[in-house]
């Protein structure tokens, strides 16, 4: 979500931003007066390249080369090839997505034992974002490097990351493997009466098929809308067992029960609305 935190946490990550409180480990070690050795086993691509224009792909990459003992001449030349960047073309010619790209050929090529992509796709086509997202989550499961990127964009989490983590506000809404979100939240819906035909009481969680649940705390009630005269509830609970009880009584009440896209899962946890 825009202004959730997500590149702040990423530029605390990198000491561009100085925290006004708290702690940051990266790699078992405290970053607050972390040198050069920490600092070079990071890759870093920001949302918003800044390059000098009149560099090509090979003075740039000879130019960062000098900073990181660990570069790859032979691994740079082929992610540029990969990537189909020229390397004679001055870089002010460069198109955004191109920029990003160039990012992340000089971001690889020392051979980081961190990746932290601050969305990197933004301005980019379909086709360039697939390709992107595609070469990152392949270069780290060849390399066995934990990579951490940021994105508003559900379909690219849902391509490359294996653990989530969603934020909103400055708060992190929830952290762990995106098999698990998807496991912990349920949809039910069933169409919406016509008024004054068994309407929906005052008190909306009334007859609910977790109504119970609900008050005891063992099931959360993220999302209950009514769109288009269809009532919709999503519903999350950490327990398989409750979740797999509550769809077999929400079947016995007539409600159609799904498991809601992460898009829509995404969108209940950060609103939380109940919205009669």
């Amino acid at each position: 979500r825009n202004g959730a935190g997500k590149s702040t946490a990423l530029r605390i990550a990198m000491g561009i931003t100085t925290p006004s409180a708290g702690h940051l480990r990266l790699l078992g070690e405290p970053m607050r007066g972390a040198g050069t050795r920490l600092r070079r086993a990071i890759g870093y691509v920001a949302q918003d390249q800044s390059f000098y224009d009149w560099m090509d792909a090979t003075s740039i990459g000879r130019f960062v080369a000098g900073f990181y003992p660990s570069w790859e001449q032979a691994e740079y030349d082929r992610l540029l090839d990969l990537l189909e960047l020229p390397r004679r073309r001055r870089l002010g010619g460069f198109s955004g997505g191109m920029h990003a790209k160039l990012a992340l050929a000089l971001a690889l090529a020392h051979r980081p034992r961190l990746l932290l992509l601050d969305e990197p796709t933004a301005g980019m086509d379909a086709v360039a974002r697939r390709e992107f997202i595609e070469l990152v989550r392949d270069n780290a499961q060849r390399n066995q490097r934990t990579t951490v990127f940021s994105s508003h964009l559900i379909d690219e989490v849902e391509l490359a990351a294996d653990t989530v983590g969603v934020i909103d506000a400055g708060r992190m809404l929830f952290e762990g493997p995106l098999a698990v979100l998807r496991s912990s939240v349920l949809a039910l819906s069933r169409d919406q009466p016509e008024a004054g035909v068994d309407p929906i009481p005052s008190a909306p969680t009334v007859g609910l098929p977790f109504e119970g649940l609900l008050q005891e705390g063992r099931v959360e009630l993220l999302q209950d809308r009514v769109r288009h005269g269809e009532r919709r509830l999503i519903v999350r609970s950490a327990a398989t067992e409750t979740l797999q009880w509550v769809a077999a009584r929400g079947a016995e009440q007539g409600w159609r029960v799904t498991h809601p896209s992460l898009e829509d899962t995404f969108v209940a946890l950060v609103t939380r609305s109940v919205s009669l």
